[in-house]
């Protein structure tokens, strides 16, 4: 491994910056085995990307890292039923699991374990698929839905043994009662109930759409649930699925700590969206208050200017914020990440500083953040060095940028040509704060 990683960190830096693909790597080789990553498979990426989904995690495993598979088959077992001609029924988001259902349920989802394991071992990952022995069920109510398990308990002695083995475990969604019968568990409320025992570092959804989508039909890159929930689920656009699927990553997030979150991308880009700050998918995060200010208080000074020197490396001037036309600042209640507004020419905002520390950015806390600084300025302009870490994330975010000397000024919202020069000019410009034996 220690041959092999120099390497796996160059190949991750084509995705971003090996900086940040060291930073992640750090990250995650430091927490406990089993508890690095618990990946929830659908159905459907199980019938429709199996190379891609197999090739990521073949690349996680060696890396050393042992994500905890959890899949479904929905689509697969819908079809295997209609071929039967046997009705799908579902009652509160729950499939009706008869016996006969069961019948065939059973087989299913035993094959397509089989298959994610066999794919992985094809690909030099030893594999152990887990059918049954992880959740202890009660019936959700036997009347109603049938052999449908609700978990009484989490048992991780096959899923610990799995990874002491060096091998990926490969969890079905199927439960026993006490007794010893066979119970259908949704996947997603498996998912649920194994993330609360393990409360794993990482959660992540592999969807066939790799990640929740807007009214246009766009990725949404980060969902605060603090911040977001309750205008998101008050969208006409967001409705059955999407909403059950909100309620479910909050429910699910609920008693987890606030650093906690949900990553929903394919099976494609489950590498980026691990190994860079940017990502590749939705980031759901349980989240903190991201709190504006007209004016950037006296009891949080110190904490913003503590989060600029260590994030910078240098040194403010005492007087660094007398005279700065302050029109707002943005900080999380953390003080793990700030952005400092300031008037500008022709009454556009200018981004002065904008700061979010690397663990927050693995957290999501630096998109929550843009994306509250968005809404409150449609329109801004900002700078940042030729050699700035994050240029290339500059740019994505940009729609216009423009060299000037040692500096990159970057505009958004912005179309008028005689307007953009001047915000440019104004830009260059200006004062960093920064003391200058540090310049």
């Amino acid at each position: 491994m220690t041959e092999v990683r120099p390497i796996v960190v160059e190949l991750l830096g084509q995705l971003g910056s090996s900086r940040e693909a060291r930073q992640y790597l750090e990250q995650f080789s430091r927490v406990n085995e089993s508890r690095f990553a618990v990946v929830k498979v659908g159905g459907g990426v199980l019938a429709e990307d199996l190379d891609h989904l197999v090739g990521a995690l073949a690349f996680l495993h060696r890396l050393g890292l042992y994500p905890i598979v959890m899949h479904g088959a929905g689509p697969q077992l819908d079809r295997a039923l209609a071929e039967a001609g046997i009705e799908t029924l579902k009652r509160d988001g729950l499939r009706v699991t008869s016996e006969e259902v069961m019948a065939i349920a059973r087989p299913v989802i035993y094959r397509e374990n089989a298959r994610l394991v066999d794919a992985l071992e094809r690909h030099g990952v030893r594999a152990r698929g887990l059918l049954h022995g992880v959740f202890e069920c009660d019936f959700a109510d036997r009347e109603k839905l049938g052999l449908v398990g609700e978990v009484a308990d989490v048992h991780l002695e096959p899923v610990r043994g799995a990874v002491a083995a060096g091998a990926l475990p490969v969890v079905a969604c199927l439960g026993e009662s006490r007794s010893g019968q066979v119970m259908n568990i949704n996947a997603d409320i498996a998912t649920r109930e194994l993330v609360w025992a393990i409360k794993p570092y990482k959660i992540i959804f592999l969807t066939p759409t790799g990640g929740l989508l807007d009214e246009s039909g766009r990725i949404i890159s980060a969902i605060s649930l603090t911040n977001d929930y309750e205008g998101l689920m008050a969208q006409s656009w967001v409705h059955s699925g999407m909403q059950l699927k909100l309620a479910q990553i909050r429910e699910m997030l609920d008693p987890l700590p606030p650093s906690a979150s949900v990553s929903i991308t394919s099976a494609e880009k489950l590498t980026r969206e691990l190994f860079t700050h940017t990502g590749a998918g939705t980031l759901v995060r349980k989240g903190e208050q991201i709190e504006w200010y007209e004016q950037v208080p006296d009891d949080r000074r110190a904490e913003l200017e503590a989060l600029l020197e260590a994030a910078f490396d240098r040194k403010l001037r005492p007087d660094w914020l007398d005279g700065r036309p302050v029109r707002g600042l943005l900080m999380a209640e953390s003080g793990r990440a700030a952005a400092l507004i300031l008037e500008g020419a022709d009454g556009v905002p200018y981004l002065d500083k904008i700061v979010v520390t690397p663990e927050a950015r693995g957290e999501g806390l630096g998109a929550a953040l843009w994306q509250v600084l968005r809404a409150r300025a449609p329109a801004m302009y900002w700078r940042a060095r030729i050699n700035n870490p994050i240029a290339g994330w500059y740019f994505q975010q940009a729609e216009a940028s423009h060299r000037r000397g040692q500096w990159v000024v970057y505009t958004i919202g912005i179309e008028d040509f005689a307007q953009m020069e001047r915000l440019v000019k104004d830009a260059a410009a200006r004062d960093s704060g920064w003391r200058e034996e540090a310049e």
